[in-house]
Order: C-alpha cells, then sequence, then structure tokens
C-alpha cells in the first residue's frame, strides 16, 4: 500500500510540473508588429516596431544607377515566429541580406539568432543562392531564413 502512494504521487508530482512547463512561444500579436525598413547596407538582424512589412514584392528602391535593387521575401512563419528577409542585389549579384524579423519572444530566441543569423547572411552571400546550410541549435530560424530568402531570390530572378 505505501508504494502505491508514493507512486502516485510522484505522478501527480511530475503531470503538475509538466503541465506547468512553459515553453518559448512568441504571441501572433507581437510577432506580426516588428519589422523594419532596409537599409542597402548589409546588416544581420533588424527589429523595430511599426506597421508590419508586405509579405511580398520587391520594395521599389534602386540605390544607383549601377542597378542596385532590394527585395523583400516572403514572410515564413514558424513555430518561434516569423522569419522575413531582404536582399540587395548590385548588378545581378546578392550584395546584401538583410533580416527584417526574427523570432524574439524571450531571451534565448534572441540568443540563438545573435548566433545564427550573421552565419547565414555570410553564407548567402557567399553562396549567392539559398543553397547554404542550416546552423545547427537554430534550424527553425534557418529554415524560416531560407523560406523567406528563396522567395527573395525568385522575386529578384537569380
Amino acid at each position: 500500500m505505501r508504494r502505491i502512494v508514493i507512486w502516485l504521487a510522484s505522478t501527480v508530482t511530475v503531470v503538475v510540473l509538466l503541465l506547468g512547463y512553459h515553453t518559448s512561444t512568441s504571441s501572433t500579436a507581437t510577432a506580426a508588429g516588428s519589422s523594419s525598413t532596409a537599409p542597402a547596407a548589409p546588416s544581420t538582424t533588424s527589429s523595430a516596431s511599426g506597421p508590419p512589412t508586405p509579405s511580398s514584392g520587391t520594395s521599389g528602391s534602386s540605390g544607383s544607377s549601377s542597378g542596385t535593387k532590394t527585395w523583400t521575401g516572403d514572410v515564413a512563419s514558424t513555430r518561434w515566429g516569423p522569419v522575413q528577409v531582404s536582399i540587395t542585389v548590385t548588378d545581378g549579384k546578392v550584395t546584401g541580406v538583410d533580416v527584417l524579423r526574427s523570432p524574439d519572444g524571450n531571451p534565448r530566441d534572441t540568443e540563438i539568432n545573435a548566433r545564427a543569423l550573421p552565419v547565414l547572411v555570410r553564407e548567402t552571400i557567399e553562396a549567392q543562392s539559398a543553397k547554404i546550410d542550416m546552423v545547427s541549435g537554430a534550424t527553425v530560424t534557418s529554415d524560416g531564413y531560407l523560406t523567406s530568402l528563396q522567395s527573395a531570390l525568385d522575386q529578384a530572378g537569380i
């Protein structure tokens, strides 16, 4: 009888702990409100409050007579939050990548993205395509990044 009581008490404790565990999920309202405009210079992350960026299309900015244009990829919804990138293309070559949106629901998301996004941006510029490796430990963000990047590359015709 004593073993049954101990087993029941430990089972109830484990169930209560599991139900009380909060995972890192960002709310839709918070995720939809973070965006920024794409600068011509390459950068890794930016996150500012403001109206959401259109989910696709070009941002009609042409930087100079040398044929510089910026293309904004579709928003890729991931389980941790939206990911969106824009690319700057000069004379048919990707010269910059700006991450407009990335998961930022908690400090861990920010920590992961601070490490992963610069690697993804660098590899994109080196590869000139979306055929790059995912970053270990940031699989969800990497997948969203690649989806949005491919959308922007398709729009640019690269």
